[in-house]
């Protein structure tokens, strides 16, 4: 871990701000007419989620941390561990689940992405793709005069999750999903 001074400061560096670990979303260099300049910043938690806003002396050190993304194959789940495959050396890594977010839209084969601290070579988190194709495996039947603006259904798909979709999708249709806020996106159509 490298310390970094506050004028090196730029969008998307994650540092350390008291044992978390954080993503610099925005910064603002202030020059205020009275007493030393300082950095206003607004962070968003790494791990956590949380957004915080915090104020830094200029020139003032902080520690930053290296963090890659890397796409990493779902395996299977054995009891509470996630079993992930890299896709160049096939070295095969567990990930607690408390670490693995959005799990209801994992399914096995699925490339997710692990985000791991380089430096500790400690898996942070996991989280599915931002979007995926998943067949519908439980919904109600859709109605003859049901249209797409008609309103929405909770349907369960094949790994476990219930999203919101369009009155006319039925069972083994596949649709397409935003896993970020679990909304329908479109009906996908084979051809």
């Amino acid at each position: 871990m490298a310390k970094v001074s506050t004028s090196n400061f730029r969008t998307g560096m994650v540092i350390d701000v008291d044992n978390e670990l954080y993503s610099i979303v925005d910064y603002q260099h202030v020059k205020p007419g009275k007493g030393g300049a300082f950095i206003r910043t607004k962070l968003k938690g790494v791990v956590n989620e949380k957004n915080i806003e915090k104020t830094f002396r200029s020139g003032e050190d902080v520690i930053e941390v290296r963090v890659e993304h890397q796409p990493y194959q779902f395996l299977y789940l054995d009891g509470n561990l996630y079993y992930f495959m890299h896709q160049e050396t096939y070295e095969q890594v567990p990930v607690e689940e408390e670490r693995v977010e959005k799990s209801e839209f994992m399914t096995e084969g699925q490339v997710c992405t692990l985000v791991v601290d380089v430096d500790n070579e400690k898996i942070l988190y996991a989280h599915p793709p931002d979007h995926i194709v998943a067949e519908v495996a439980d919904t109600r039947p859709g109605l003859k005069g049901d249209t797409a603006q008609g309103g929405s259904k909770p349907a369960t798909l094949e790994s476990g999750a219930t999203v919101q979709v369009p009155l006319f999708i039925n069972e083994g249709e596949k649709i397409k999903v935003d896993t970020r806020t679990a909304e329908y996106i479109e009906r996908v159509t084979s051809n």
